[in-house]
């Protein structure tokens, strides 16, 4: 479902597609390995960044299709992301990610020492998400960075939702057009550097609007002001909800 949010918010208001992919494999606490068409879970990232054991190498064109130093054709390797929101929306599917290449070197997998790195000559990166799915090119990649947030979206979604959840109903008043009678309740889905998304929860179906910050944050430390402008910007509007808080 597309985002929508404030008449004023552009592109350049939410994270682009490697950003997005960035920002994903930053945080992923699982994943899955598929060699030859066999399928390994990893369950024991830790929301290490996924970069940091992959190193990821452009194509050689003159390489073709010729053995490689494993001493046959280069195995495929595909890993496999799914992004899944960390409060308990409707369809909690955010993105699924997957990252397609072929081994340089022999896989490290989760026995292997933990500095141990696998090179992989990239193919692409699939990027799926409700607004459709878009296809990242190594030098994309290369030029994004993962969202500063990333690693503390969880916790900071969850801790919104637990422990204030009437600022989220206060949230509200910033969306455009206003919520209606129809919807049942209200969720943080996201959070990146560049503003707050809610769920709004219908009778039937949902969709989602985004309230972009003042400015893009550039480290976690930023977030709390950030957020206060968001909230000091509810207040002076003058609508009132409907919905619990």
């Amino acid at each position: 479902m597309r985002l929508l949010g404030d008449p004023a918010a552009t592109p350049a208001d939410r994270p682009t597609e490697a950003e997005r992919v960035r920002s994903v494999l930053a945080a992923a606490h699982s994943m899955t390995v598929v060699l030859d068409g066999v399928r390994h879970e990893v369950r024991h990232l830790d929301g290490s960044d996924v970069l940091g054991r992959l190193h990821l190498h452009p194509a050689d064109p003159a390489a073709g299709h010729s053995p490689a130093v494993l001493g046959t054709e280069r195995p495929a390797i595909r890993l496999e992301f799914t992004d899944i929101a960390p409060t308990p929306v409707r369809d909690r599917v955010r993105a699924r990610v997957t990252v397609v290449g072929r081994l340089l070197t022999p896989y490290a997998d989760e026995s292997a020492d933990p500095r141990a790195t696998t090179c992989v000559e990239y193919g692409q990166a699939v990027l799926e998400t409700a607004e459709g799915t878009s296809y990242i090119g190594l030098e994309k990649l290369d030029e994004a960075w993962p969202d500063p947030l990333a690693p503390y979206e969880a916790g900071m979604l969850t801790h919104l939702l637990d422990d204030h959840p009437e600022l989220v109903t206060l949230l509200l008043r910033l969306v455009r057009p206003l919520p209606s009678g129809s919807v049942l309740r209200a969720l943080p889905l996201a959070l990146d550097r560049y503003g707050l998304t809610l769920r709004l929860e219908e009778r039937r179906g949902h969709r989602d609007v985004r309230l972009p910050f003042p400015s893009p944050l550039d480290d976690v430390e930023q977030s709390g002001a950030q957020i206060q402008a968001l909230l000091s910007a509810a207040r002076r509007r003058s609508h009132h909800n409907t919905l619990p808080a």
